[in-house]
């Protein structure tokens, strides 16, 4: 542990150790993000007027899992697969891509 006002130590590579900052500022916007979506999902639930339309993908590995809520959930879920159908796409071509010009 570093003593107050002591300078942090440099790692071998010439940078300074910060992964725990880094992975706990990661943590903390994953669960303001994630609270911010219920908060919203919430509030339009309970306050907006008419119906209220809901879609999501979430990834596991390379699988993609979606749902959907509401009268147009059919369009939502669509659009959905669409949209995780296009990343893997991506996913597969940067993946190409690095690889050749690691080569």
């Amino acid at each position: 542990m570093r003593a107050a006002g002591e300078k942090p130590q440099e790692n071998g590579e010439g940078g300074f150790d910060v992964s725990r900052r880094f992975f706990l500022l990661l943590i903390i916007g994953f669960l303001l993000v994630f609270a911010g979506i219920i908060i919203v999902m919430v509030a339009a639930i309970l306050f907006g007027s008419g119906s209220v339309n809901f879609g999501a993908i979430i990834f596991i590995g390379p699988f993609p899992i979606v749902i959907g809520a509401g009268p147009e959930a059919t369009w939502m879920v669509l659009f959905g697969i669409i949209l995780a159908v296009l990343s893997i796409i991506m996913f597969v071509i940067m993946s190409k891509r690095l690889s050749r010009a690691g080569d």
